[in-house]
């Protein structure tokens, strides 16, 4: 793991006034080291979006600056943080869920400390039945002031017993100079605007993260140029909204412009940005991103529903031949492009026929993947008070018709990539248990989809490393790849593959005898054979002993 960096571009009273605090934390720190004979032990638990996996890392570089080492087991920690999603429903059900654990592990461990924070704190609701059920959580706070947390883990270690509360309605402050904790080496998330001012009726985003304020693009650029002096070589700039970027600086930049400043940067080898509102995707960016050598073929395009009706009861500000016509434009200034989305199934209202425009939609675009959600009743939006809320049998069965459009689309454009080879990023994973050596290999800048497979005469080049595509007429969503016998015994082991969310992990293990998949129970692969996931592999995770 990246040692923990300091941006140290910006010489503000905040950042000053926080950086002292991270120094007084630091000596209860000491404290507790002393107490416990050992350095105490932080696990931070993200959930949501990237925008919250960047303030996890800015969280956890405070703390391991302050004297806590890092562990992903929540029982062996002295310090518990989750930071929280309130997007949809189930996320703050599983807060509660695994807090409701954490109290057990407190009774054990006076000493640990449980924190909460992100979007979920900014619900009042929320903090109040924390409040009451989770008494013995130490400190809460929301989305506008982490920049604070050195300061309010300061004020709990110093007030014992005290459930610590510090919720802000909105702020005007930016505060990035701070440590951060990256996760990984070659590649990091940028924040380059926070906040939104969409208000989709069923989006609780804008109440929680507030009005959009963007980040000055010298701030911006600078720490991008720090990054890439420490080897960085990806980046992906972050906002709820990028393509609105700019609009209230007082010198106001397009996205498009902040763009052309990033490729600049010597070391940025490759640029990836999300999240794009149709509404707001400019003919410039796309002109843009065409004619760049740094910016990744791929783009994220939320469309939420084909249906007109429901795009206006949605507050989404555009129309589905207003979307159309935007793809239209993209492809023809990127034929190689890979466009994703997101689906909303269920919405209040939702018939059989918005469905059908929403599949419709769905093989006119010819996405290479859709993140399909039911919808999720979030109270204080518009949405939650509509008349025509489905019911869940309903709710499942537009999902299930959507779904498998969906993964037909996607195998089909995993397959045009046949035969291609084209460049990965290598990531070295130090934080790895079992084995210290990780490859993390992620879908490069010329496409983002389809499976792939280490190319012959590999070299691996700055954590740049050559892949070669595999795909074709595959009767069911799946996608196959290729496993060779590589070079130094990287891959000439026996193991297991094991598969989570959209990445495939391959865990070499030399004392089995074959390659074996954890998939119901299933032997599926020998070693040097092809196997077939059952996920569109866009990432591949090889965990092996160290060469």
């Amino acid at each position: 793991m990246k040692p923990t960096e300091y941006n140290s571009h910006n010489d503000g009273e905040e950042t000053r006034r926080q950086l002292m605090y991270i120094d007084r934390l630091t000596g209860h720190v000491r404290a507790l080291t002393d107490e416990l004979g050992r350095a105490p032990k932080a696990c931070v638990v993200t959930f949501g979006c990237q925008m919250n996996a960047r303030d996890s890392e800015k969280l956890l570089g405070i703390l391991i600056s302050a004297g806590y080492t890092e562990t992903d087991s929540e029982q062996e920690a002295d310090l518990v943080l989750y930071n929280t999603c309130s997007v949809r429903d189930n996320a703050n059900q599983r807060v509660y869920g695994r807090l409701g654990t954490l109290k057990g592990y407190k009774k054990d461990k006076p000493h640990l400390k449980v924190v909460l924070c992100g979007c979920m704190m900014q619900e009042e609701t929320c903090v109040e039945k924390i409040r009451k059920s989770y008494s013995f959580v130490d400190l809460v706070f929301g989305t506008h002031n982490i920049f604070k947390f050195a300061e309010l883990m300061c004020s709990s270690f110093e007030s014992p017993g005290r459930m610590i509360i510090d919720i802000w309605d909105e702020t005007d402050q930016i505060v990035e100079e701070l440590p951060v904790r990256r996760k990984y080496d070659y590649k990091s998330g940028v924040n380059i605007m926070f906040g939104c001012n969409n208000f989709c009726t069923y989006c609780i985003v804008p109440y929680v993260r507030g009005r959009e304020r963007s980040r000055a693009p010298e701030e911006i650029l600078c720490e991008i140029e720090h990054l890439a002096e420490s080897g960085v070589i990806e980046v992906m700039l972050l906002g709820q909204n990028v393509n609105s970027y700019g609009t209230n600086l007082d010198h106001p930049m397009t996205f498009a412009g902040l763009l052309r400043e990033v490729e600049k940067i010597d070391g940025i080898r490759r640029i990836r940005f999300m999240t794009s509102h149709p509404k707001d995707l400019s003919d410039e960016l796309i002109e843009t991103c065409a004619a760049s050598d740094k910016i990744c073929r791929h783009l994220h395009l939320p469309v939420q529903t084909g249906s007109n009706r429901l795009l206006k009861a949605m507050n989404r500000n555009y129309t589905r031949e207003h979307y159309l016509n935007l793809v239209d434009k993209i492809r023809t200034a990127m034929t190689d492009i890979s466009i994703t989305t997101d689906l909303i199934m269920g919405f209040p209202g939702e018939t059989s026929e918005d469905v059908e425009d929403t599949i419709d939609l769905i093989r006119r675009v010819r996405y290479d993947n859709a993140y399909t959600f039911e919808y999720s009743k979030r109270t204080g939006t518009p949405a939650a008070s509509y008349e025509g809320q489905l019911s869940p049998e309903e709710m499942q069965a537009h999902f299930d018709a959507v779904l498998s459009v969906v993964q037909e689309c996607a195998r089909d454009s995993a397959a045009r990539h046949t035969g291609e080879v084209q460049e990965a990023l290598i990531e070295i994973d130090g934080k790895e248990m079992r084995y210290p050596f990780v490859l993390f290999a992620a879908m490069n800048g010329r496409q983002e989809g389809g499976g792939f497979r280490l190319a012959p005469n590999y070299r691996l080049d700055d954590g740049l490393l050559d892949i070669c595509m595999v795909g074709g007429n595959i009767p069911k969503p799946r996608l196959l790849l290729t496993i060779p016998h590589l070079s130094k015994g990287t891959l000439d082991y026996p193991g297991i593959l094991s598969m989570q969310a959209s990445t495939v992990h391959v865990h070499l293990d030399p004392d089995k005898k074959g390659l074996f998949s954890q998939v119901d129970g299933e032997t599926i692969i020998e070693r040097g054979h092809d196997f077939y996931s059952r996920i569109s592999p866009w990432k591949l995770e090889i965990i092996c002993p160290e060469c």
